[in-house]
């Protein structure tokens, strides 16, 4: 079913969702004064590789009018170009100086994008590579910056770095894994004052240009208590502004460093949970979509108020960052339940992920023969689900969001039912309700809500027109009942959604 509507879209032309936010609330969205403040949003999307002209008429023409808040952009300082390797995404972690000229654009390009997406309500979050510079030998920069190795021009020498320059091997010594080499790239001092405000320096100079948070990427290689210091001290010149930060240590529970070294420098990406989700959704080890009731602190998660959660990133597509089984685009139809379910269920943040298509792990975004990004926007629209695969525009996971965002206030599940295998459903009190049919048979079924009566449009394969008076797939109509109640059949590998915002007006 999701292939035939992923299909349907592509050919079609049809490049985005009808709004599913109610009319008023979009209008309130879109015309709200920008702020230095931001409140974490529920829902944030990682356009991996994106230009910075094209996440800027993303955020305009889609992002803002379907309920996204915050878009990860890729780490913008200036990286290792790699021709030789065909100019591999990993290139852009390999920091050669933080002049803001990467292979997304230009300095003048990325504040061009901040500035339009915050005028539409969305933050900008900036992946903070600040564990390490380039690992090669010698290599030139996106700005053209030459190096060797432990000698970055005009910002790092020798005496910046650790003593160890040798790779990591024991991830259960701490010292082993924030001193020494995370596969090679040059580890940064970072005890040292001077490379502190020098990290310093860069990051405020993003927050200057309106980010609004960070991804702190590998902190699990930087000592907890130092990168608290950067950050505090990032916070202290910048008082005013609520900055969101949120970190990436990969804990899988029996190593030396523990996520919950680092709460409080903000929040932690929780790996584990998108390998819980692959293995239910997969089937694997007799897991049940029924098992995921209780998922939360108590399978070993960080506490909900400090997790980031994905059902998958940039590095779990690659089989990178440790082990487990994780699904990801090429699943289909499991990937769009999948993230059904995770915008659904009230734990975390939720990450959406948006990729590009790739057969080789090392593969970098679509490109001209110079290494240049393909655009995403060509005459005007976005050229989504090929090359740019945008899963952030499956009507699914974009419904959803939607969702996500209505029943927010609502932080516990109610009214679970369940098949006890892999036909689901689960309430948010009187804001919304989910059912996933995760079987290969059809599920029928008379479900109880918390919902008001009315006609309600099923977002997840629905949307409401423009005056919020009617659902775009009439088909799609939810009739829930003075007692809270809807009869709904469910096709095999489908999934249903309803919420108080996309309740029709008539």
């Amino acid at each position: 079913m999701w292939k035939f509507i992923l299909a349907a879209f592509s050919a079609s032309g049809i490049v985005g969702l009808m709004v599913v936010l109610n009319p008023t609330a979009l209008v309130t969205a879109l015309t709200a004064e920008p702020s230095m403040a931001q409140v974490p949003p529920p829902t944030l999307v990682h356009l991996f590789e994106w230009t910075w002209a094209d996440i800027a008429a993303e955020c305009e023409t889609y992002l803002g009018p379907n309920g996204y808040r915050a878009v990860q952009i890729s780490p913008p300082q200036e990286h290792i170009v790699l021709p030789d390797f065909g100019y591999p995404w990993w290139q852009r972690y390999q920091p050669v100086s933080y002049q803001l000229e990467s292979r997304s654009g230009s300095r003048a390009d990325l504040q061009a994008m901040i500035d339009r997406c915050r005028a539409v309500g969305v933050a900008i979050y900036a992946d903070a590579v600040i564990n390490h510079m380039a690992g090669f030998e010698a290599g030139v920069g996106s700005a053209g910056t030459k190096f060797t190795k432990y000698e970055y021009p005009g910002l790092y020498g020798p005496d910046d770095f650790n003593d160890c320059r040798q790779q990591v091997t024991d991830y259960g010594n701490a010292d082993n894994v924030t001193q020494c080499e995370l596969v090679g790239l040059a580890d940064l001092n970072t005890s040292s004052k001077a490379v502190q405000r020098t990290l310093v320096d860069y990051m405020g100079d993003l927050v200057a240009m309106g980010v609004a948070g960070f991804r702190i990427d590998a902190a699990k290689h930087i000592r907890s208590a130092e990168l608290g210091d950067i950050l505090a001290q990032l916070r202290d010149r910048y008082p005013d502004i609520d900055l969101y930060i949120y970190q990436e240590v990969i804990d899988p529970g029996t190593e030396a460093i523990r996520k919950q070294d680092y709460y409080d420098s903000g929040n932690v990406i929780d790996f584990k949970y998108g390998r819980f989700l692959g293995e239910a959704f997969l089937g694997l080890a007799g897991q049940t979509l029924a098992n995921l009731q209780t998922l939360g602190e108590g399978w070993g998660l960080a506490p909900s108020e400090q997790a980031v959660v994905f059902v998958d990133n940039h590095d779990k597509q690659r089989g990178h960052g440790g082990g487990g089984d994780y699904l990801t685009y090429h699943s289909g139809d499991l990937y769009a339940l999948a993230n059904v379910f995770m915008l659904g269920f009230p734990y975390g943040k939720a990450q959406v992920m948006s990729s590009f298509a790739f057969d080789d792990s090392e593969q970098g975004p679509p490109a001209e023969a110079d290494g240049s990004t393909r655009p995403v926007y060509q005459n005007g629209e976005a050229n989504c689900f090929g090359e740019w695969v945008c899963e952030h525009r499956w009507p699914a996971i974009a419904g959803m969001v939607g969702f996500r965002n209505a029943t927010q206030p609502q932080t516990q599940v109610t009214d679970w039912w369940s098949n006890q295998a892999n036909q689901i459903a689960f309430g948010r009190g009187d804001l919304g309700f989910v059912v996933i049919n995760r079987e290969a048979e059809p599920l029928s079924h008379t479900f109880q809500t918390q919902l008001p009566q009315g006609r309600y449009c099923n977002v997840v394969q629905g949307s409401l027109v423009a005056d919020g008076t009617a659902c775009a797939n009439e088909a799609q109509v939810v009739l829930v009942n003075r007692v809270g109640q809807f009869t709904a059949t469910l096709p095999a590998m489908s999934a249903l959604a309803i919420h108080v915002d996309a309740k029709l007006s008539r």
